[in-house]
């Protein structure tokens, strides 16, 4: 078990991730134009502010943080992107908030911070204007949250609770991929006042998981108040001239956004399913063309090394919860298979790897926890654990410019660089 007298790694986890800030503000506005997916919502923020609706298959918070920024700080590049940016780098930090709440290890949490930094998916992400990093960004804080109203529960817990569920609303508001782990705080808030009460739970404040709040109060919080805010997000479309939404006819507002996604069945060159995530096996090319006065590219891809390398470790992390009663362990692990598991059974037709974003998030964080308890380890095996984050680091530098946009100088083949498999072509 590990020494409750470890110090809380804060620092190490704010440099990291200004550190990150600073690496993705870097060619932030390159390309100069609209490329993927941004032509779905920069065009659908374009609008938004103009009081048209498009883009209606989605929720609109991401819409509409993005049209803000248009608006604040002008219809170009940067300012579409910033709002990705922004929410990526809380949410690397609200990521290394969360492990260390629940697992209370310095080292696997600032491993589990610089692991998620240098995934790739993570960095392209936050750089690209789409739906995806605000959702996520904010699903982590809602995660950050929970985790440390847990581990402390007398300080300040309705607050907690309170920025818990309004992160929870904003981010369904954002995204629905984000749907799994939202789930998680109401029912273990339920399971840990189940395991101490029994079922007389009903109206018992003085009872676990945190005193002073009981199953009648942590429901508005944790469902009433997320879903209430999650509504409240398309105020805009109430008001729209041109085919609003019923402020009542949530229901059926959202049969139409379904039906809408579903009715997209034409087969995309870069559609791919869930594990051939797991194994990296299918990339997106975001760019590639000559753009800004040069051959560029931008390719989502995982990182070579610690995707793979998570694999097992995911696997350690289900021996370790089952065997030696790890609930950090457990509570990455369950994560991992909600975040994957709904695309394992969405009806969906065409999916992305973009969709392992968040799975991909708590597998660093297995990781991260494998690595640690190399490194608590007395032996030679420790020393696996400084090379792993250097080999980590390393693809992360190699891979840079291919994932930044960056110039390449060896004219239109020189994707063949970094296209170590045919399935990334």
């Amino acid at each position: 078990m590990h020494a409750p007298s470890e110090r809380d790694p804060l620092p190490w986890c704010l440099a990291l991730c200004f550190a990150f800030l600073l690496v993705c503000l870097h060619r932030l506005d390159v390309p100069s134009r609209i490329y993927f997916d941004e032509v779905h919502y920069v065009i659908a923020a374009r609008k938004m502010l103009e009081g048209v609706p498009a883009n209606r298959e989605h929720p609109m918070f991401a819409k509409e943080v993005i049209a803000a920024s248009i608006a604040l700080l002008g219809d170009r590049a940067w300012a579409w992107r910033i709002p990705s940016l922004l929410f990526g780098v809380l949410g690397l930090h609200a990521f290394g908030r969360m492990l260390w709440h629940v697992s209370r290890r310095r080292f696997a949490t600032i491993a589990g911070v610089f692991l998620l930094a240098v995934n790739f998916l993570w960095f392209v992400q936050s750089r690209i204007a789409m739906l995806d990093m605000i959702s996520a960004g904010l699903g982590m804080v809602a995660l950050w949250q929970f985790a440390a109203v847990l581990h402390q529960p007398h300080w300040r817990p309705r607050l907690r609770l309170a920025l818990c569920g309004i992160s929870m609303g904003l981010s369904l508001g954002a995204k629905w991929s984000v749907a799994p782990i939202l789930i998680l705080p109401g029912l273990l808030f339920l399971a840990l006042r189940v395991r101490e009460r029994g079922w007389r739970i009903i109206g018992s404040k003085g009872a676990g998981p945190i005193p002073g709040v009981s199953l009648v109060e942590a429901f508005w919080w944790l469902g009433v108040l997320p879903l209430a805010l999650y509504w409240l997000t398309y105020l805009p479309g109430f008001f729209w001239t041109k085919r609003p939404i019923d402020p009542l006819g949530a229901l059926a507002h959202h049969r139409y956004m379904i039906e809408l996604q579903d009715s997209v069945k034409r087969l995309h060159p870069y559609r791919s399913v869930w594990y051939q995530w797991m194994s990296n096996w299918r990339v997106i090319w975001y760019l590639y063309e000559a753009t800004d006065g040069s051959q560029r590219g931008i390719i989502l891809v995982g990182n070579p090394f610690t995707m793979l390398a998570g694999l097992p470790a995911l696997l350690w992390c289900a021996w370790a919860a089952f065997w030696r009663r790890r609930y950090d362990a457990l509570a990455l692990v369950v994560l991992y298979v909600l975040t994957l598991g709904i695309w394992i059974v969405n009806g969906k037709p065409i999916q992305f790897y973009y969709h392992y974003l968040l799975p991909g998030a708590f597998l660093m964080g297995c990781l991260a926890l494998a690595l640690d308890a190399l490194w608590r380890r007395n032996d030679y095996w420790r020393w696996l654990t400084p090379a792993a984050l250097i080999v980590a680091l390393a693809m992360f530098v190699y891979f840079y410019p291919i994932i930044s946009a960056g110039q390449l100088h060896g004219g239109k083949q020189s994707f063949l660089q970094w296209t170590w498999l045919a399935s990334w072509r």
